[in-house]
């Protein structure tokens, strides 16, 4: 069974959030260097994305909130913004650096939140929903506060990828594979999905108004 260890899946699931918290604190961070914010606001950022959208998961779940559970999730964010400071010249080179990170955020945050939700009890289309809200929350949530349109509203893949990567896993499930390689197929998936659709332009069709 998927939760036969609840000790390995509470393990995996503060891997994953620790990994997703610093890829998404990387990613906001460096979006609001490239808006000229200053040391604090390019932490605020870092951090709204990092734990936004798990918080709101977590008070859907009525769980506490991750990040008040440990203060080492601040302590990543500020890891990730020493590594944005430090790096600064090296990261502005890799023009495609934010996106990496973003994508890696996107993907370990989804499976963290489908993992969650199911501990809790809740049925698997809740933990996709879940999942995504996740993965996606947080990034909207940095878009607002950089005065940018949310990544989700555009028309490339976005959150779609982490609904994709939850019904993947959903199915794994049904078919008893164990979790740990569970968690690497939807992580490749969702990240493949993001690559492939970015280099190949591939979108959902876009909603028409009335001309």
């Amino acid at each position: 069974m998927l939760y036969s260890d609840p000790h390995l899946v509470h393990t995996l699931q503060q891997v994953i959030e620790f990994l997703g918290t610093f890829a998404f604190a990387i990613s906001g961070i460096r979006h609001a260097a490239a808006k000229h914010y200053d040391w604090f606001g390019g932490f605020v950022c870092g951090f709204a994305v990092a734990i936004g959208g798990g918080t709101i998961r977590d008070v859907m779940l009525g769980a506490t909130p991750f990040w008040m559970t440990s203060s080492i999730y601040i302590i990543c964010t500020v890891l990730a913004q020493a590594a944005v400071i430090v790096f600064a010249r090296s990261l502005k080179r890799l023009d495609n650096a934010w996106f990496a990170f973003d994508t890696l955020g996107l993907a370990l945050f989804t499976i963290a939140g489908i993992q969650k939700t199911l501990s809790y009890g809740f049925p698997f289309w809740v933990a996709v929903v879940m999942g995504c809200i996740t993965g996606a929350a947080g990034g909207v949530i940095r878009d607002v506060l950089l005065n940018n349109e949310p990544v989700i509203f555009h028309k490339e893949i976005y959150a779609m990828a982490s609904v994709i990567g939850g019904l993947l896993y959903w199915v794994l499930c049904l078919f008893h594979v164990s979790v740990s390689i569970n968690v690497v197929a939807t992580f490749l998936l969702i990240c493949l999905i993001r690559f492939f659709a970015v280099k190949y332009h591939i979108s959902l069709p876009l909603l028409r108004g009335e001309d």
